[in-house]
């Protein structure tokens, strides 16, 4: 009898260390499944259906559910499962307006580290800017987004504020479809190029008030490109 109790807490204690895994493994799953619309906005099903579809167990997926319903990705409906959510555009305009504010904030605070600090900030960032650049003239679209997103990241990151860090991530985790479905419209991505190296040079050169006017501008144009695309197309959600 005692064997048993002492291999039963065992048992349990292993599952203990592997449930944290389990459940960052099926949240990253799930949310990368949103993120490309392998569950699309407006997806509706239950907990079993989406862990049978990921090939994860129910419990941890039902863990990861209640994390991205805190990220603004799903709501969990009584008795009716998990809904995929979908933004529209104007919820798009109010991202904009929250990442204009923390993005802007992120570069004043960088341009007033020391020297050495402001100096390797600058360079992590016009390494992602080239790796834009050298995308944008290959016409690879899905590296441009990746090293503009490392960019973005980054930009924030670096402050050092890790509140406005969550606070970014959830936004970008939530406008992350608009952006990718909206690459292939956009005409002025050479222009998001200069703009970053504008930052960049605001940043290097200890400028707060310029670094934030240079990302307010950046991002400014961004909005005012994207949102009539995702109007002019007639999409409702997304």
């Amino acid at each position: 009898m005692a064997r048993t109790r002492v291999a039963s807490k065992v048992a349990q204690d292993q599952e203990v260390e592997r449930r944290p895994s389990l459940v960052d493994d099926a949240y990253a799953a799930l949310k990368q499944a949103i993120q490309d619309s392998s569950f699309a906005p407006g997806y509706q099903a239950s907990e079993q259906e989406i862990a049978l579809r990921l090939g994860m167990s129910r419990t941890p997926v039902h863990e990861a559910v209640i994390r991205l319903q805190e990220d603004g990705l799903v709501r969990v409906l009584s008795r009716r499962g998990v809904l995929i959510c979908a933004l529209a555009p104007e919820d798009m305009r109010e991202i904009y307006d929250v990442i204009i504010a923390v993005e802007g904030r992120a570069a004043e605070l960088l341009a007033s580290l020391p020297d050495a600090e402001r100096e390797a900030v600058a360079s992590e960032l016009a390494g992602y800017t080239e790796e834009m650049a050298q995308a944008w003239q290959a016409g690879d679209l899905p590296t441009w987004g990746q090293a503009d997103a490392r960019f973005h990241r980054v930009l924030v990151e670096r402050a050092g504020n890790g509140r406005m860090t969550r606070i970014i991530q959830t936004i970008n985790d939530q406008s992350h479809r608009a952006r990718m479905l909206t690459l292939k419209l956009r005409r002025e991505l050479g222009a998001s190029v200069a703009e970053h190296r504008a930052i960049i040079d605001a940043v290097r050169h200890g400028n707060p008030a310029n670094a934030q006017a240079r990302v307010h501008d950046h991002r400014l144009r961004a909005r005012d490109e994207l949102l009539p695309l995702l109007e002019s197309f007639g999409l409702k959600h997304l």
